[in-house]
């Protein structure tokens, strides 16, 4: 068994980001923005964005933090958008998720200009993932995908079991696995908590990809040897045991599954790590794309 260090992983690709920022900087160019909403005092969401903004600091990219009270109004948070997506010095826009109820998220990511989608949940974009053409793919799905490159796991001709159906994870990386791609080309099943014969699809996975949201789901007896194990899930259990009164789990059971798989990602420190890396990398794009820029401008 070997761990996919997500860790390792993303801050491979950090260096490389940083270096890019430098020559930016070298050539006297404009860095590139991240805008990143966060409304309320959500504690994982705290957590989240302030990682996301420590990591843009790390490479260079320049970040800006705007906080709303949890009362704040749709119509207000709305406004605050389409300032966003107005200002050229903005390249990316991340609204934090979930926001408070009496705010409809989709109107929001709706908002947000396709071209700043650095999450890649906006509908144009989804519908370009959708046709395999170039454009941003949500960050944890992408983020995944940079983790098995980066271990040269291939999906070409494996069979790939997806457990979850967001929009966020499950979905996405169930179309990128599919697709005609360098990445893609495995046959996928996605399953859901409708599916009434989820065990026996999931010991067919040789690639098996839980998100879900429900801590230790995933057990020994639904993996079969040597299979590529993917947890997605990142749940806070409370734990009086714990420093922080809490631990962080995963949809699958580590210590019954690792024994069997032949690559397995820890929680923490396994695909959360790569969302972050997967942002860094959609925000220098968008902003490679809105300068009519090309990578090419890395090696002048």
């Amino acid at each position: 068994m070997e761990l996919l260090k997500g860790k390792e992983a993303s801050e491979a690709i950090k260096k490389q980001l940083l270096s890019q920022t430098q020559t930016l900087k070298q050539k006297k160019l404009r860095l590139p923005h991240l805008a990143a909403i966060l409304v309320g005092n959500n504690g994982a969401s705290e957590t989240y964005v302030a990682n996301k903004v420590k990591n843009c600091e790390e490479i260079g990219l320049t970040s800006s933090l705007i906080r709303f009270d949890e009362k704040l109004s749709e119509s207000q948070l709305l406004n605050k958008v389409q300032e966003l997506n107005n200002d050229e010095n903005i390249d990316g826009i991340l609204v934090q998720l979930p926001l408070p109820k009496h705010i409809i998220e989709q109107k929001v990511i709706n908002l947000i200009n396709p071209a700043k989608d650095v999450d890649g949940f906006h509908p144009v974009n989804i519908g370009k993932l959708v046709q395999g053409s170039p454009t941003f793919i949500p960050a944890t799905p992408y983020g995944i995908i940079l983790l098995m490159q980066y271990y040269n796991i291939e999906a070409q001709g494996k069979h790939a079991v997806v457990i979850g159906r967001s929009n966020i994870v499950g979905r996405p990386v169930s179309i990128l696995l599919s697709s005609n791609q360098t990445y893609g080309n495995a046959t996928v099943t996605l399953c859901h908590s409708h599916t009434p014969n989820l065990k026996e699809l999931s010991l067919q996975a040789d690639i098996l990809v839980a998100a879900l949201g429900k801590p230790g789901f995933v057990t020994g007896d639904m993996v079969k040897n040597d299979a590529v194990v993917i947890d997605v899930g990142i749940t806070r259990v409370q734990d009086a045991t714990a420093k922080k009164g809490f631990r962080i789990r995963g949809d699958v059971n580590f210590d019954e599954v690792s024994s069997k798989a032949s690559y397995i990602t820890p929680v923490p420190g396994g695909v959360g790590v790569m969302t972050i890396a997967a942002l860094l990398k959609n925000t220098m794009h968008a902003y490679l794309m809105r300068n009519n820029l090309t990578e090419d401008i890395f090696s002048e």
